[in-house]
């Protein structure tokens, strides 16, 4: 694994981008078309008539009415990244909603794995305190974030 690490620090950060950003668009979209697949094979008798039920239906709307911003910010969170994308996939979010979300997501995910996400990745997995502190750390700004947002909102 160190050898990636070599070569894509070895790269100016345009290429090193856009390399990042082709893995991120192949992964995470074929992790979609896994999830959409996964639903085809799985649609036969009982599971049929559950997943064509009124409220799974309902959900699965919404979830892909709603659901193309999830996953666009999926792509910034280490995990939840693949079941998002997974999950697109199950519910069958509309490709016109959901690849603008890839697109956007994955240029998101690249920049910051060609800057400094690379540099913090090597580092948590040398001092796994390091990386909960920097993980404790995006929390606590992703929190403050959504509290100041969420505040401003109701004013």
């Amino acid at each position: 694994m160190s050898w990636m690490k070599d070569f894509i620090e070895s790269l100016p950060f345009e290429l090193a981008f856009l390399f990042l950003y082709g893995v991120i668009i192949l992964r995470a979209g074929g992790t979609y078309l896994l999830g959409r697949g996964a639903i085809s094979l799985a649609n036969r008798g009982r599971v049929q008539d559950f997943l064509n039920s009124p409220r799974v239906i309902n959900a699965t709307e919404k979830v892909n009415l709603y659901g193309a911003p999830l996953v666009a910010l999926s792509f910034l969170t280490v995990g939840f990244q693949t079941a998002a994308n997974a999950a697109a996939g199950v519910t069958r979010m509309p490709y016109v909603r959901y690849i603008p979300a890839l697109l956007i997501g994955g240029a998101a995910w690249a920049f910051i794995y060609a800057t400094v996400g690379l540099a913090a990745f090597w580092l948590m997995m040398q001092n796994p305190l390091m990386g909960i502190g920097i993980l404790a750390a995006a929390l606590l700004i992703c929190g403050g974030i959504y509290l100041f947002r969420r505040s401003r909102g109701r004013a």
